[in-house]
């Protein structure tokens, strides 16, 4: 097959989920033979590069703004995707569902990958939510395949809007790294700190994860991997909260070799959003075999299944009190670190997601 991926950012991952799944499928499909191409934003791009792991790359711009930066870049990415010989689309994000028709008007077909319930974000406006819910609605409409990556985002597309999907998560089981120069770059010892990663956004509670950890006794570090372009305000709060104590160690954005250092190093692991399906960074840390601290919801609960830890930011178990009784005994927690691993190696693998996407765009394409 000659396969697109539109909707991300693009390749090499230095940015979330679906750009993970761009990379970590597209190079297992060009393994199995096929033809890849990755469209990736201009100012997200490495310089010259047009090939990584075997997957083509093409570049093109975007409008820079919060709103539409998405929506444009995937516009002209489908413009130019039906001047190509691509047989299938694979397309990201249910806020792209608009722009299905361009890809239809050329006898592309599309699996469309919805993502979580993005209308959900609290950096929206009421508009930006409208938008998003009517986005949906064009995506159970359009769409010749729907795609959700986790059993409680399919379960509230068929109740919310009658159209069944097929569930395919993220993979989890990254390879352990060649070396420990991003531990030595922070001044981190294996096994020395705990991790948080996520972009900081609203729901994501990077602010909320520090002020918590502040009530943690002894000199343990937490490291806050991650940042946001779009939410100066709350940067500035998880900053300061940083300031405020020299255990929070924040890394900025960390990818590739320097990722897996800090993952497999790490004592365990804070998983803390609120909105979404499967979090690939959750799913790599049960992978490492990391104990996982997990913010207690349906979805976050879907993917642990029993072998996390849950807090709540309101209640007990707070998260203060329970990494405050995990590093007074962490020899207590650690079965289940062990646990998670093998819970990614049997529900997680990404052979396992590849073959998954491979069967459902050629399905598309015997269908065309």
């Amino acid at each position: 097959m000659r396969v697109a991926i539109l909707g991300t950012r693009g390749i090499p991952a230095c940015y979330s989920g679906f750009e993970t799944l761009a990379e970590e499928l597209g190079a297992r499909l060009v393994a199995r033979g096929h033809e890849v191409t990755v469209y990736t934003r201009r100012h997200m791009a490495t310089p010259g590069l047009r090939e990584h792991r075997g997957v083509r790359i093409q570049v093109l711009p975007a409008w820079r703004a919060k709103t539409v930066e998405t929506i444009s870049h995937t516009a002209l990415s489908c413009l130019h995707a039906s001047r190509r010989r691509f047989d299938v689309v694979l397309l990201c994000n249910a806020a792209n569902a608009p722009l299905i028709t361009l890809l239809h008007a050329r006898g592309l077909p599309v699996l469309l990958n919805v993502d979580g319930l993005e209308r959900k974000r609290r950096k929206w406006s009421r508009l930006g939510q409208a938008y998003y819910r009517w986005c949906e609605r064009l995506a159970v409409r359009w769409a010749d395949t729907l795609l959700t990556d986790a059993a409680v985002m399919r379960r509230y597309y068929r109740r919310a809007w009658g159209r069944d999907s097929i569930m395919i998560p993220y993979g989890g089981d990254l390879e352990p790294p060649a070396s420990g120069a991003a531990l030595e770059r922070f001044g981190l010892r294996p096994g020395g700190y705990l991790l948080y990663v996520a972009r900081f956004e609203p729901e994501n509670n990077p602010d909320r994860v520090a002020a918590a950890y502040r009530g943690v006794p002894g000199s343990t570090p937490l490291v806050m991997v991650g940042g946001a372009p779009y939410a100066p305000a709350l940067v500035q709060r998880v900053r300061s909260l940083a300031a405020a104590d020299p255990r929070i160690v924040l890394t900025g954005f960390v990818y590739g070799e320097g990722y897996r250092e800090l993952l497999f190093g790490a004592a365990a692991y804070i998983q803390a959003t609120e909105v979404g399906g499967t979090h690939p960074a959750l799913v790599e840390a049960m992978g490492a075999g990391r104990v996982v601290f997990f913010l207690d919801n349906p979805p976050n609960r879907e993917v642990v299944g029993g072998v996390g830890v849950p807090f709540r930011f309101d209640a007990e178990p707070s998260l203060t009190s329970q990494l405050a009784a995990f590093l007074a005994d962490p020899a207590r927690f650690a079965a289940r670190g062990a646990a998670a691993r093998a819970r990614v190696l049997e529900r997680y693998r990404w052979d396992d997601v590849a073959a998954a996407y491979e069967r459902a765009l050629e399905e598309l394409c015997r269908k065309a």
